[in-house]
Parts: C-alpha cells; sequence; structure tokens
C-alpha cells in the first residue's frame, strides 16, 4: 500500500450513537444532567474547600484537587458524547482523537496517584497521629500534589506520540463512546504489538497504587478496631468510608476496563464498562464527599 494510501484517514467516526430521529433526546438529557452535577458539585467541593478555614489541611486540600481533575476529566469526553447525540457528524478530527486520549488518560492517572497520596495521608493521620503535622506539612502536600499531576502528563506522552506516528488508511469506525487506545490503535495499517510494553508499564503503576492503598486502609482498620471509644472509633471509620468508597469506584472501574489482558467482552457490556468508567464513577464524587461528610455539607 502506497504512501498516499496510508495518511488518508484524517478523522474517525463514532458509529455507536444513536441517530437523533431514533432516540437519541432519551440519552442526551440524563447524560447533560448528569454532566451539569458533576460540574456543579466539584466546583462547590473544591470551592467549600479554598474558602473555608476549617477545611485548610492535607486531607481536604487533596480532595479538593480531586474534585478539580474530575471537573476535567468528564469534560474531555462528555461533551463530545453529546454532541453526537444530537448531529448527524459524528466524527472527530485524527489529533482531536490523540487529544481526547492523551488528556482523558493523563488525569486518570493523576487521579490515581492522588487517591494513593491520600490513602498515605489517612494512614499516617490515624496510625502516626503524634507526628502527623510534622510529616504532612504545606510544603510536602504541595510537592505529592505536584508531582502526581507532572508524572500523569508525563507517563502518557510517549505512547501518545508513538501512536501520532502510526499509519491510518482503513476503516475509520471507532467502536467505542470515545477515542480510547484499543479501539484506535485497532484501526492502525501496521503491527501495533510493541503498545504491549506501554499496556505493561500502565498495569505496574495501576498494581502499584492498588497495593499501596489498600495496605494502607487494611491497616487503617485495624487501629480503628483497636480504639476504644465507641464515638472516635466511628468518627474515624466514617473520616475513612468516603475514601475507600471513591477508590473502589475508581479502581474497580480501571480494573475492569484496562486489566483485563486478553479477556474480551461483548460490546455492549464494554460500552456499559466504559460509562461506568467515564461518567458514574465521577458521578458518586461529590454525593459521597458532600452528602457523608459534616464537614464538607456545613462549608458548602
Amino acid at each position: 500500500m502506497d504512501q498516499e494510501n496510508q495518511t488518508m484517514v484524517t478523522e474517525f467516526y463514532f458509529s455507536d450513537f444513536p441517530q437523533f430521529e431514533k432516540g437519541s433526546l432519551l440519552f442526551f438529557i440524563p447524560l447533560f444532567l448528569i454532566y451539569m452535577f458533576i460540574i456543579v458539585g466539584n466546583f462547590m467541593i473544591f470551592f467549600a474547600v479554598q474558602l473555608d478555614a476549617r477545611l485548610h489541611n492535607p486531607m481536604y486540600n487533596f480532595v479538593s484537587i480531586f474534585s478539580f481533575l474530575e471537573i476535567w476529566y468528564t469534560t474531555v469526553t462528555i461533551p463530545k458524547m453529546l454532541s453526537n447525540l444530537v448531529s448527524k457528524e459524528k466524527t472527530i478530527s485524527f489529533t482531536g482523537c490523540l487529544l481526547q486520549m492523551y488528556f482523558f488518560h493523563s488525569l486518570g492517572v493523576t487521579e490515581a496517584l492522588v487517591l494513593t497520596v491520600m490513602a498515605i495521608d489517612r494512614y499516617i493521620a490515624i496510625c502516626h497521629p503524634l507526628r502527623y503535622a510534622t510529616i504532612m506539612t504545606p510544603r510536602l502536600c504541595i510537592q505529592l500534589s505536584a508531582g502526581s499531576s507532572i508524572f500523569g502528563f508525563l507517563m502518557l506522552l510517549p505512547e501518545i506520540v508513538w501512536i501520532s506516528t502510526l499509519p491510518f488508511c482503513g476503516p475509520n469506525q471507532i467502536h467505542q463512546l470515545f477515542c480510547d487506545f484499543e479501539p484506535v490503535l485497532g484501526l492502525a495499517c501496521t503491527d501495533t504489538s510493541m503498545i504491549l510494553i506501554e499496556d505493561v508499564i500502565h498495569a505496574i503503576s495501576i498494581l502499584t497504587s492498588v497495593c499501596i492503598i489498600t495496605l494502607s486502609y487494611l491497616r487503617i482498620i485495624v487501629v480503628i478496631l483497636r480504639i476504644p471509644s465507641g464515638k472516635s472509633r466511628q468518627k474515624a471509620f466514617s473520616t475513612c468510608a468516603a475514601h475507600i468508597t471513591i477508590f473502589l469506584l475508581f479502581f474497580g472501574s480501571v480494573t475492569l476496563m484496562y486489566l483485563r489482558f486478553s479477556v474480551t467482552f461483548p460490546p455492549l457490556l464494554d460500552k456499559a464498562i466504559a460509562l461506568m468508567f467515564a461518567v458514574l464513577a465521577p458521578l458518586f464524587n461529590p454525593i459521597i464527599y458532600s452528602l457523608r461528610n459534616k464537614d464538607m455539607k456545613d462549608a458548602i
């Protein structure tokens, strides 16, 4: 196949969205409402932490950063989904697809790192309370937050640059709700087995975060169960419950989406998992942190 044919694909088509006349509004309205709730809810959490002096501590600082990331994480994909539901041209440019993949996964990796830092913060606060103030200093919090963002956005850069050099010369239909590595690489007119190396690196990173978080909370639970006061024990459990719930939602969907290796799911289940990963998990963040936390409710 000559070079001219190899460079002919300049945009991709999302083939799995319903046409407007086939009831796409039934999907558009709830998705739009969910998106508005995610944006407003996370902005409320972010500004509540920034404006209320009672919440100026490492734990709520990390919560506000996570909420801020969730706003952009969902903005990368959901507006394009909404556009595809009501427009005839359900396309995205090649550059736009690369940018969507890059920011979606970079923000996701950064969120995973922030959740890991939050677990370590809770571990130090509950298991080593007397040393907490000297360990979790404002300077360290800034370094951890900045480091998570820098690592998250640098980690995906080599993979995106490599994908941008691949030839796309055949079908341009993406069988997914947004641009993602597997459906896009399946359209490349060349061998993409080298991506396995990047997949292994991603898997190691995810599993490392999962192990750190799991071990931190297991140790936290053991320490909490030793607290003699029932009221203090209940308060400690309540503080960690929101973090554990977000951890299970986020990494549970990540595992189903990206750590299945050779396991294949039916197309409908594949899209349902993608929807949970990109839409439903972020939906519960403002609900969990606002409704289950008295300090946050008072601040809001």
